[in-house]
């Protein structure tokens, strides 16, 4: 059995997914309307946490109810690669979670599989959340807990609720109704049933290096007719490969490594997680998130999934050498638009406009650049610099007109304005002119009307010259679009 590389997640097939009837929809009607007061402040940072699905979450387990004193979360990345635009959601979402609640949010490291384990990974992980504005309640890492976490796998096989599974990838694979002529009938692996004292034995033997990767695994002994392929004895405990085996913080103690699925929840039981904030693709494990933490009988975290990212394209990416590294600004890791200049801000101003929901979705790159610009809008003075100037003359101005155009520094008007001369000669980019127009371009253009930022009336170009040998377009000609006395004004395209 290849448990270095265990079975994927089982999923769910196709005739298992079933959309819910749809209802017919109701006669229009119209809404009441809602007092101007109940509405959060369509700019407000805490606007996710007041309403909607985040708000729900909170009301089934609330400080008001009683159900508990404080709200304690987490964000637990896993320390094999930097961090992404999609983590900054995940990030946003737990700490700012406990802060709107008065509570507070560990940052823990979900280092159990050593294989891609990096210092620089920890660094980085840490410093980011801090970039965004958060601070956490402290540091932890889930394999400070290893001694622990192995002592509940002895006592899961103890209570007959774990055993030690030899199969091949491949027997895992057809034991859960995939593979060739997938669809058959799922079936018990042949060593569930063995006795417990037996697999006890085992699994200390897997710990003391009988085995090699491959050829032993501890799995759960969870409901193999139940229809959540996360309930189909998922994996709790696995060899790695000998080269992947010495442990970023624990060096060589341990030959075996807990599972993500039987460490997460009690890592969250450990901490007294109250809410343990999810993303949709571990919605299904809700249920062997619980059913372990009942079978151990210990504190069982409430589990809810709301939306984020995968690292493995990136890491692809920069492993073929596409780009220089993990802060290439061409990429969204959270490194990269540091890099860039996005402030970090800006990032979770875009987490709360896009809000928490159960519904995958596909967010495009220009909603997030125009939700930067806004940001920066609001929060930066807007300076002024034309990098490559074209001279453009407007004909029908007099030679001396001076006309003081006031210009605000942001929409933000605490940022004040300054003052800038409109002559008869202005410059602007040389990218914001074409000889010949098109649909999709909005700037200058022959015979094309276009307005200056703050001028009065705008201009339309008239003609341009070139320069004789190179060609380049050095002066373009216009005309100043202002009005006879009651006539309308020319509108730009």
């Amino acid at each position: 059995m290849d448990t270095t590389s265990l079975p994927d997640r089982p999923k769910p097939s196709k005739s298992q997914k079933q959309k819910p009837p749809k209802q017919p929809k109701a006669a229009n009607a119209p809404k009441p309307k809602r007092a101007d007061a109940a509405k959060p402040a369509p700019d407000d940072p805490q606007l996710m946490f007041k309403v909607g699905f985040l708000s729900d979450v909170y009301q089934e387990r609330s400080i008001e109810s009683g159900a508990i004193d404080k709200v304690v979360t987490r964000f637990p990345p896993e320390p094999n690669g930097f961090l992404h635009i999609g983590h900054s959601k995940a990030i946003a979402i737990n700490f700012g979670f406990a802060k709107h609640h008065g509570g507070e949010c560990y940052l823990r490291f979900d280092d159990t599989n050593p294989k891609g384990e990096e210092e620089q990974y920890f660094v980085a992980i840490e410093e980011m959340a801090k970039w965004l504005g958060f601070e956490p309640k402290c540091v932890t890492y889930s394999s400070d807990n290893f001694d622990r976490l192995y002592a509940l796998a002895e006592a899961l096989v103890e209570r007959d609720r774990a055993y030690v599974c030899h199969c091949t990838k491949a027997d895992v694979i057809a034991q859960r109704g995939g593979g060739e002529g997938e669809g058959k009938p799922r079936y018990a692996c042949p060593h569930r049933n063995r006795p417990t004292a037996e697999s006890l034995t085992e699994f200390r033997a897997m710990r003391h290096g009988k085995y090699e990767a491959g050829e032993a695994a501890l799995r759960m002994k969870q409901n193999l007719d139940d229809g959540n392929p996360q309930m189909w004895d998922l994996f709790a405990y696995r060899i790695p490969e000998k080269e992947h085996r010495k442990h970023h913080r624990t060096g060589d103690k341990w030959r075996i490594y807990p599972t993500y699925d039987f460490t997460h929840c009690l890592c969250d039981s450990f901490e007294g997680i109250t809410h343990s904030l999810c993303t949709t693709e571990f919605e299904l494990s809700r249920v062997s998130y619980e059913w372990l933490c009942d079978e151990l009988e210990v504190y069982k975290p409430m589990q809810r999934d709301g939306t984020v990212l995968s690292k493995r394209k990136i890491v692809e990416l920069v492993n073929k050498g596409r780009v220089r590294a993990w802060d290439d600004p061409r990429l969204y890791t959270l490194i990269a638009l540091r890099r860039r200049g996005v402030p970090p801000g800006a990032i979770l101003s875009f987490v709360n406009e896009l809000g928490v929901t159960k519904a995958t979705t596909n967010i495009e790159l220009r909603r997030f650049e125009t939700s930067i610009r806004r940001y920066l809008e609001l929060t930066v003075p807007r300076l002024m610099l034309v990098l490559e100037p074209l001279t453009v003359v407007i004909d029908d101005l007099d030679d001396d007109h001076l006309e003081m155009v006031d210009v605000p520094f942001s929409k933000n008007p605490a940022y004040g304005s300054h003052t800038i001369p409109f002559t008869k000669k202005v410059y602007i980019e040389r990218s914001d002119f074409r000889e010949v127009d098109s649909d999709d371009y909005f700037r200058l253009a022959p015979g094309k009307t276009v307005g200056l930022l703050k001028v009065p009336f705008p201009i339309t170009a008239t003609s341009f010259e070139k320069d004789s040998n190179s060609g380049e377009v050095m002066v373009v000609h216009a005309k100043y679009e202002k009005p006879l006395d009651g006539s309308t004004p020319k509108k730009p395209k």
